[in-house]
């Protein structure tokens, strides 16, 4: 899947927005039957429709739009389910709030030009270094858990491998490509995003947790679903985007790559 994410960058940004609108309606299946104890309905129709209109619009250029779109559409959906005699309402509703935000974030970061492009590459090598380096360190290592309550098998070195593998990946990148970011600045920025991306899989634990399932679905078989693999990068997406709306681009700015 990694492979497939890293494909539709390179290939532009018509690309990767089909490639995240693809994501966007399966989500939007997997959450409605997750809430929903297995039905997916007309809430859940409504959901997934949603979400792809979330990514057509920050695609053009209308991220605000988008945003107010997530907003409205959670209200919506939420008395919809509720005149269906959904199981969850509430969590219908909560669908649009807690996975639009990332999807505009993903495009808004990526754009149109060569330096979102470097950006969200960035961005999906950290989350997956971050997931790599978790795995393996948990594995070798072994030691506490983290969350035994969440995740049963998620420990603290887990975690320490996940911050160190992303840091690394900042480093490499830094060192590597002319014109990027600073090594130092990547890697905390990739520390920092691996934190976040591991607590957005605690996040997706805990709330197949409450609904007393395994897997967000059995698309990717024996990996779950598609929430199951990007649990992290929309918690990280998220907070980059946050992050570079606040600076105005300034805290990590990959436009002087190809400029060397």
């Amino acid at each position: 899947m990694a492979l497939v994410a890293l494909t539709a960058i390179l290939l532009g940004d018509a690309s990767f927005a089909l490639l995240v609108g693809v994501a966007a309606g399966l989500l939007g299946w997997e959450w409605s039957r997750l809430c929903g104890r297995g039905r997916f309905g007309g809430s859940g129709v409504a959901m997934s429709t949603l979400l792809v209109l979330v990514v057509v619009l920050t695609f053009r250029d209308l991220p605000g739009l988008a945003l107010i779109l997530c907003g409205g559409g959670a209200v919506a959906i939420g008395i919809l389910a509720r005149l269906q005699g959904h199981p969850a309402p509430l969590w219908a509703a909560f669908g649009p709030a807690y996975l639009g935000p990332p999807l505009v974030a993903l495009l808004w970061l990526r754009g149109h030009d060569a330096a979102g492009e470097w950006l969200i590459l960035w961005l999906v090598l950290a989350v997956v270094a971050t997931d790599t380096g978790a795995f393996f360190a948990g594995r070798l290592i072994g030691g506490p858990l983290l969350a035994p309550r969440l995740s049963p098998k998620k420990t603290w070195a887990g975690l320490g491998g996940a911050v160190v593998s992303s840091a690394a990946i900042g480093i490499l990148c830094g060192a590597a490509i002319p014109g990027a970011p600073g090594a130092g600045v990547l890697a905390l920025a990739g520390g920092v995003l691996a934190l976040i991306a591991q607590a957005g899989d605690l996040a997706e634990s805990a709330i197949k947790r409450h609904f007393g399932v395994k897997d967000a679905s059995g698309l990717i078989p024996g990996h779950g679903g598609v929430f199951d693999r990007v649990d992290g990068l929309v918690a990280a997406a998220a907070a980059l985007a946050l992050l570079q709306w606040a600076s105005g681009g300034a805290v990590i700015d990959w436009s002087g790559v190809g400029s060397q």
